[in-house]
């Protein structure tokens, strides 16, 4: 007995096209999945505005002691404050004070004179006030949101009213002693 595909040369090279046509097809319909899926993929990458919005430098040397200025990182604001001596002595003897979200100074600070926070009242979201001259600071010296009456320290910890936690303190790093990079 002998193989019928051995002796016979045609229908050899019919299995021969058949594996061709087999392997081509299914070579086009990868490839083809592959680009109907990348646009798919690629969208759920950042997009560029994004991305160029991820971290933000800051020169620190035109901001006086007592001066505060603000930034945008990310689309919120964030506080940038030289504290003065007595600033920092205030907030450091307020460690030891009944905190709503207790965390001292120190944890909040890289640096004693630079205090670096997001300016948003984490009770609804509301921008406080008291980093321009002459706006209300609240009972403890630092900043004071008028929509609901949450009262922030020198340190931006909540001290009274109904926000539940310290305005967030970003990532940031010093790139020397008068630059930092926010996120």
């Amino acid at each position: 007995m002998t193989d019928a595909t051995s002796s016979n040369p045609a229908a050899e090279a019919e299995e021969n096209r058949r594996d061709f046509l087999l392997i081509a097809t299914s070579t086009v319909g990868v490839v083809g999945t592959g680009l109907a899926m990348w646009p798919l993929v690629d969208s759920m990458n950042p997009a560029a505005d994004v991305l160029a919005l991820s971290s933000t430098e800051v020169d620190l040397s035109p901001i006086e002691v007592g001066q505060s200025i603000t930034v945008v990182w990310r689309g919120k604001p964030v506080f940038v404050r030289h504290r003065g001596a007595e600033e920092i002595k205030e907030a450091e003897a307020d460690d030891t004070a009944a905190l709503p979200d207790p965390e001292t100074d120190e944890a909040r600070v890289q640096k004693p004179e630079w205090l670096i926070m997001v300016g948003v009242c984490t009770h609804l979201g509301c921008i406080p006030l008291g980093q321009k001259t002459g706006e209300p600071k609240g009972e403890y010296g630092g900043w004071f949101c008028p929509c609901h009456g949450s009262h922030y320290d020198t340190s931006g910890r909540i001290r009274k009213g109904p926000a539940p936690k310290n305005m967030e303190v970003p990532g940031y790093t010093f790139l020397d002693d008068t630059n930092i990079r926010i996120g």
